[in-house]
C-alpha cells in the first residue's frame, strides 16, 4: 500500500487490549497501535496513565487504507464494540483513561464522527445518551511493547479468555463481511 492512500483513525473505548483486538482483523486495516492520547504528560507510562492523573485515554491508532475500509465503517465497529453511554467506564474498568472518545485527524473525520453520533442518537440505537467526545487528535504516544498485540500474544490469559474472546466472537459474527480472509 502506498503511503498516499493510508489514513489514520484514533479511538478510545476502554481498555486498549480489547479495542486493538477488534480492529486488527478488519479488511483494509494495516496496523493497530495501542497507546495514550489526550493528556498533559509527555511520554506517559502505563502506570502513570492508570493513575488517572495524566489525563490520557487508553486508545488505539489505526492505520488503514480508505480504498478498502471507510472511516464510517471503522466508527460502526467502534460503537458496536464498547458502551458509548458510560462516562469514564467500560465494564469493570473505571477512570478517565477508559473514556469513550474519537480523536479526529482531519476536519472530514470530525464531521463524519459528529454526524454518525447524531445518527445513532436519532435512531435510538442505545437506551441512554451517547457521551462519546469528538476531539482533535493531539500527540499519540505508543504504549510499552508488552501492550502491543496483547490479545494475540496472551489469548489464554484470564482477561483475554473471559472478557475479550466473547466480544471478539460476537464481532466476527456481526461483521463477517468486513474481516480479512485469514480471520474468517
Amino acid at each position: 500500500m502506498d503511503t498516499i492512500s493510508k489514513q489514520t483513525a484514533i479511538f478510545a473505548g476502554g481498555c486498549f487490549w480489547c479495542t486493538e483486538a477488534f480492529f486488527t482483523d478488519l479488511k483494509g486495516v494495516e496496523k493497530v497501535t495501542s497507546g495514550y492520547i489526550g493528556g498533559t504528560t509527555a511520554n506517559p507510562t502505563y502506570r502513570e496513565v492508570c493513575s488517572g492523573y495524566t489525563g490520557h485515554a487508553e486508545a488505539i491508532k489505526i492505520d488503514y487504507n480508505p480504498q478498502e475500509i471507510g472511516y464510517e465503517e471503522l466508527l460502526e465497529v467502534f460503537f458496536a464494540t464498547h458502551d458509548p453511554t458510560t462516562l469514564n467506564r467500560q465494564g469493570a474498568d473505571v477512570g478517565t483513561q477508559y473514556r469513550s472518545e474519537v480523536f479526529y485527524t482531519t476536519p472530514e473525520q470530525k464531521d463524519i464522527a459528529e454526524k454518525y453520533i447524531t445518527f445513532l442518537g436519532d435512531e435510538k440505537v442505545f437506551d441512554k445518551k451517547i457521551v462519546t467526545k469528538v476531539t482533535a487528535a493531539t500527540t499519540f504516544y505508543p504504549a510499552e511493547d508488552y501492550h502491543q498485540d496483547y490479545y494475540s500474544n496472551n489469548q489464554d490469559a484470564p482477561y483475554c479468555s473471559v472478557v475479550i474472546s466473547p466480544k471478539l466472537d460476537k464481532l466476527r459474527k456481526n461483521f463477517k463481511d468486513k474481516l480479512k480472509e485469514t480471520a474468517n
